[in-house]
């Protein structure tokens, strides 16, 4: 397994960090292994998949670009460049349309783990890969950004107040079951793979939340950036999740009973407005009256007020014919402030 050795600092100072060209890649992952984890991952490919086979067919080099930089095991470092705090969209794509030509075909060799394939031993390669990823970001990122960007951060805020109720541990063990998982000793599993250790305590450790289910990477600037990338979880991450059981509109009011059920994650007012569409006002109201019922609660989170189903909240929907997410909406315990935060970002 690879893993990383981080001191206590490292670790305290790490967070979240939420980035246009990483959920880029991992969509340009998800297009290219066409394999889709639940029906919505299906509906955006039956959409996209397409032009995007269309695209390649028409520029062979780029095809067989991507095909050797997503490697067998290993993604080419060049095209995921580790996130900077701040940094938009055009600015981390700059990054990787500005890697020296040789740097970027010894990347890609390690990615093979062998020669470079017929056509590739060129200059151009890092100027290709960036009108690629641009063109995943403009035909089929940019367009749904801010809803990507609210589930994002949905998953952020409800991980932050994670690790202030049972600290990293806990956080690092569930970003990617049977992949990532902390071993105490001040080692951090990162993958499966049979990599020598890495040294990073005194850098920069970050977290990157993306929406494709079946994606996830590292990347690192060696001594000053690293960066886990992971699927993010909760309800907005499927679209399913969403469904309001049929006996529960009746009884609660559809647009309270969507909230009651969204709530399996940590959630704010503000995100919820966002991913309900009803109004600031109407959330508030369905929330007063959820927690009057005990069947949701509200805790504080750094600056963040969220609120989860209770116990009560999960028996409800459980008896009502939707299964509650163990764990996923608990927010007993008084919180510890923490450092976790969004911003915009990437990584590899």
């Amino acid at each position: 397994m690879g893993w990383w050795e981080l001191d206590a600092d490292t670790l305290a100072r790490s967070r979240f960090v939420v980035s246009p060209l990483a959920e880029t890649f991992a969509c340009l992952k998800l297009l290219h292994a066409a394999a889709p984890a639940h029906p919505g991952e299906q509906e955006w490919l039956r959409t996209h998949l397409p032009a995007y086979r269309a695209r390649l067919a028409a520029d062979p080099v780029s095809a067989r670009l991507i095909r050797a930089g997503l490697g067998r095991e290993w993604i080419a470092d060049f095209l995921t460049p580790a996130p900077r705090d701040g940094a938009a969209f055009a600015d981390e794509v700059a990054r990787v349309r500005s890697t020296a030509p040789r740097a970027a075909r010894a990347h890609l060799r390690t990615a093979l783990a062998g020669p470079l394939p017929a056509g590739l031993d060129r200059d151009d390669l890092p100027e290709r890969a960036a009108v690629l990823l641009q063109w995943v970001w403009e035909a089929t990122v940019r367009p749904s950004w801010g809803r990507r960007r609210r589930v994002l951060e949905a998953d952020v805020v409800a991980r932050t107040a994670q690790v202030s109720r049972g600290g990293w541990a806990t956080v690092l063990d569930a970003l990617r079951p049977g992949r990532t998982r902390w071993l105490g000793e001040n080692r951090l599993q990162i993958n499966l793979h049979e990599y020598p250790p890495r040294e990073i305590s005194g850098a920069e450790l970050i977290f990157v939340p993306v929406t494709v289910q079946r994606a996830g990477w590292v990347a690192w600037e060696d001594g000053v950036r690293y960066a886990a990338v992971y699927p993010c979880a909760g309800a907005l991450a499927h679209p399913a999740d969403r469904t309001v059981p049929s006996a529960l509109g009746p009884l609660l009011g559809p647009s309270r009973a969507e909230v009651l059920v969204l709530l399996s994650s940590p959630m704010s007012t503000t995100q919820l407005t966002a991913v309900t569409g009803q109004g600031l006002g109407s959330v508030g109201r369905h929330l007063k009256v959820l927690r009057e019922a005990g069947l949701v609660e509200r805790r504080r989170a750094g600056r963040s007020v969220l609120y989860a189903r209770t116990a009560a909240g999960d028996v409800l929907l459980e008896a009502v014919g939707q299964r509650a997410p163990k764990g996923r909406g608990e927010l007993r315990g008084r919180p510890r402030r923490t450092r976790g935060r969004t911003t915009a970002h990437d990584g590899p």
